[in-house]
């Protein structure tokens, strides 16, 4: 595969997965972390460190709108649940605090 296809096969992943991640908003940034040390706030970070390597000025809260689709404040408050105890407890332990 060269390199262009490549990009295009990557940058299209991306997609499907901001897709999938929108279509599934009741998975919530901590079960993420969790689970695999990632979320949504990940994504915007590294696409906001990406742009920059790239040359783009893209700062981190225009990355959060791409991620998710929306300004984050609105998206925190339609479907940001309070993290339970149980879940806090899981993230320390998979951070080791």
């Amino acid at each position: 595969m060269d390199k262009q296809t490549q990009t295009e096969v990557e940058a299209a992943v991306f997609r499907r997965l901001v897709e999938h991640l929108d279509a599934n908003k009741d998975v919530q940034n901590i079960d993420l972390m969790i689970l695999a040390d990632f979320c949504r706030n990940c994504l915007a970070k590294w696409y906001s460190a990406a742009a920059s390597e790239q040359g783009a000025d893209i700062d981190y809260e225009a990355a959060r709108e791409v991620v998710y689709k929306m300004p984050y404040s609105e998206w925190k408050e339609k479907h940001q649940l309070p993290a339970t105890d149980e879940q806090l407890e899981k993230l320390a332990a998979r951070q080791g605090k």
